[in-house]
């Protein structure tokens, strides 16, 4: 018997920590809730326009694993692991162009708060800029921060060439509150801070 409660008292503070783990920044802090939600995502959605018959010219939207650091070491860079086989890479070779979406409900947070995802209280971003390559301790930065939070990739197949590469914004577009979309210079968004402190 005391196992099982102890069982459950255990299941029960991890629920509770699950909860008071994501502590969102205020709705005020544009640039500020625009880094946390970039931080905590491990996936975006990025749309490129397409190169592919028969949707050339088309946006065409794929999902990437995304990293702008280590946990608890945000630099507010989405870095992400590509390889020229696949599709979206293929567009970003011609036209280099594309917006990163990331979004809270991808975390636990807006299920327990009750927030659907298309609600303006479960935040979200969409960054517009480009897909670029980086090198030398740039790359070296990159593969830290995301082998740290997919280690799957270190997995990956040799074979495909694989590279890194940082999503360069030129602009932020936030929704976590009613009232509509807000934007975000690229200098704000870089001067802001997560926030890092939990319960």
């Amino acid at each position: 018997c005391q196992p099982a409660l102890l069982l459950l008292f255990g299941l029960a503070w991890a629920a509770v920590s699950s909860a008071c783990s994501l502590q969102i920044p205020p709705h005020q802090e544009v640039a500020r809730v625009a880094r946390f939600v970039a931080h905590q995502c491990d996936w975006a959605s990025m749309a490129t326009i397409s190169t592919h018959k028969p949707v050339v010219g088309q946006p065409f939207s794929n999902v990437f694993s995304v990293s702008d650091g280590p946990r608890g070491s945000s630099t507010g860079v989405p870095y992400l692991y590509l390889t020229d086989m696949e599709v979206s890479v293929q567009d970003l070779q011609v036209n280099p162009q594309a917006s990163l979406t990331m979004s809270l409900a991808q975390t636990d947070y807006c299920k327990q708060q009750g927030f659907d995802p298309q609600s303006p209280l479960c935040a979200h971003i969409i960054l517009s800029g480009s897909v670029i390559q980086v090198n030398g301790t740039e790359a070296d930065f990159a593969k830290k921060a995301l082998f740290s939070r997919h280690p799957e990739m270190m997995e990956w197949p040799k074979d495909h060439d694989w590279f890194f590469a940082k999503f360069n914004i030129s602009q932020v577009w936030v929704l976590d509150y009613f009232g509509g979309i807000k934007t975000v210079s690229p200098e704000e968004y870089f001067q802001a801070a997560p926030r890092r402190k939990q319960n």
